[in-house]
């Protein structure tokens, strides 16, 4: 990407990237009046916010389901009032990632423009997609980057009041995602680190007190094991680990990487390329994009904040164990990734800035693309039907929009899909 310094000292870029943020604005806009798009997940959401509004068998999947409390609660209120409706949904979305920006921006404002930051990540594919669906990831996105701007202006000054603020808006985060862990452990050490010395002198002075309080900690979380879902977590970890070997998996997070970068999905373009040449040109270019990242990001040295690069480690840590493929898993650090890489300066080299340049054109025009199919998917209900969720909830989409399913080979409708569409769509 363009570094920095070359940014802002070209005013013609400056007065692009602005045009470009404020049509951005207006895509998300538009993508309020999208119909209710459906995800696996997210059917589960609404199954478990229908077992807590209006009950459900106990042996129910809804009722046995680990997904933690957070999003499930916001359906319930939003049910509550009365608006729970995809233009609401939507909407809420959309100001929790623009709230979740602005705080990291408040964190870089002195290294990253604004316009710039915004607009790279907006026209980012998976933003795009998944800012249009009611699912976790940007009520995630709030509550972490909240989090890290309350612990950051907690490092400036020292004042508890930003340490509580940061340790409530990490629970809020974790209450949302269980990958959250890895934000209250990005605290946790981060504070060792700026009390590092009154630390030291603290655990040498209190070894016993400082026993008890990990043994206490350990065995809370053994006890409520259940109740917070490790449980389920571990075993359904164990039955995929036995199916993703951890090459595989490794090769699914640099394809991922790739996929975000060259910000399109790799199943668009491996169809078209013969062979698993696809496939390894993503893997290729995720691989070349994070050893980048993780060379630049720790082994030289830069001002981010020690607590960011920890919880950037320890998110990359779960991930690269995760043994499910999707760079969906990625949308939560996203936006601290795009504000690391935008402000790191490239090297006075020919080939980086030409490759650089190719890929911001590359990122740009795809990102632009699936802006505007984004929109134009919103508003065509045929094709909405057709491609939403790769056509999974065709019949139920053209039941619910034309009466019928438009499709011959049409078998099945599911109830609770058309449903749900009766009552939340728009």
């Amino acid at each position: 990407m363009l570094a920095q310094p070359v940014f802002f000292a070209d005013g013609r870029l400056k007065r692009i990237a602005k045009i470009g943020f404020w049509v951005m604005v207006a895509v998300y806009i538009a993508d309020c009046f999208t119909p209710l798009r459906f995800h696996y997940d997210s059917l589960r959401y609404f199954a478990i916010k229908d077992c807590i509004e209006f009950g459900c068998p106990p042996n129910s999947d809804a009722a046995k389901d680990y997904f933690p409390i957070g999003y499930t609660a916001l359906l319930v209120i939003l049910s509550k009032l009365g608006i729970l409706k995809s233009f609401s949904l939507v909407l809420i979305n959309s100001i929790y990632l623009f709230a979740g920006l602005y705080f990291v921006y408040k964190i870089f404002e002195k290294k990253i423009s604004p316009y710039f930051y915004f607009g790279i990540v907006l026209l980012n594919w998976l933003f795009v997609k998944f800012t249009s669906h009611p699912l976790s990831e940007m009520q995630y996105i709030f509550f972490s980057l909240t989090s890290v701007y309350f612990f950051y202006r907690f490092t400036q000054g020292k004042q508890f009041k930003w340490f509580l603020l940061s340790l409530l808006m990490g629970w809020l985060a974790f209450m949302t995602r269980t990958v959250g862990v890895t934000l209250i452990a990005a605290i946790a050490f981060g504070l060792i680190w700026e009390f590092r010395e009154q630390q030291m002198n603290f655990l040498r002075n209190n070894k016993f007190l400082v026993g008890a309080a990990l043994a206490v900690v350990i065995a809370a979380l053994m006890i409520f094991s259940q109740q917070l879902g490790i449980n389920h977590y571990g075993e359904v970890l164990s039955e995929h680990f036995k199916e993703a070997p951890f090459f595989k998996r490794i090769g699914w997070r640099f394809k991922e990487w790739g996929e975000i970068f060259l910000n399109t999905s790799s199943i668009k373009i491996v169809n078209y390329i013969s062979g698993k040449w696809g496939e390894l040109l993503f893997i290729a270019a995720g691989l070349v994009i994070f050893g980048w990242f993780v060379f630049k990001l720790y082994f030289r040295k830069n001002t981010i904040p020690f607590f960011i690069k920890a919880y950037l480690l320890f998110y990359c840590l779960i991930m690269f164990n995760w043994p499910f493929n999707d760079p969906r898993f990625w949308v939560p650090v996203m936006p601290l990734i795009a504000a690391v890489f935008i402000q790191m300066p490239l090297q006075e080299n020919r080939l980086i800035k030409t490759v650089s340049s190719l890929l911001l054109i590359t990122y740009v025009s795809l990102g632009a693309f699936a802006s505007g199919y984004m929109v134009y998917t919103s508003f065509d209900r045929e094709v909405f039907s057709r491609t939403q969720a790769k056509g999974v909830y065709r019949n139920e989409y053209e039941t619910y929009f034309f009466g019928k399913p438009l499709s011959d080979t049409a078998t099945h409708v599911d109830p609770f899909v058309l449903d749900l569409l009766n009552r939340y769509d728009r």
